[in-house]
């Protein structure tokens, strides 16, 4: 992220939802094996599928829910996560979870 973007710029930095809602969530998808090499070993699942997760948390997630985050892999995140955009319905369902207001 842009480190001149704000929040107000970015809802998603006073959110991260989305990343702490489902341990099965975000797969791999449409990467190669160019992009999945630069995602951190660390933090790809035990079957190369996905993210790691801690519970239904994205072990890049940074920062606490509704408050304040940020993904430590923003550069070379997912495209499932590239994909998502505040306001969609991915993101509704996320904040509905966490009992956040909907965009």
């Amino acid at each position: 992220m842009d480190a001149a973007l704000t929040i107000a710029d970015n809802p998603c930095q006073a959110c991260g939802a989305c990343c702490a809602t489902s341990a099965n969530w975000p797969r791999f998808s449409t990467e190669d094996d160019e992009a999945l090499a630069r995602i951190p070993l660390q933090l790809v699942n035990a079957r190369g599928s996905g993210m790691r997760c801690d519970g239904d948390r994205c072990a890049a997630l940074k920062g606490k829910v509704g408050e304040a985050t940020s993904c430590s892999i923003y550069a070379v995140r997912p495209e499932v996560c590239r994909t998502c955009m505040p306001g969609d319905d991915e993101c509704a369902l996320a904040r509905k979870k966490w009992g956040l207001p909907v965009l």
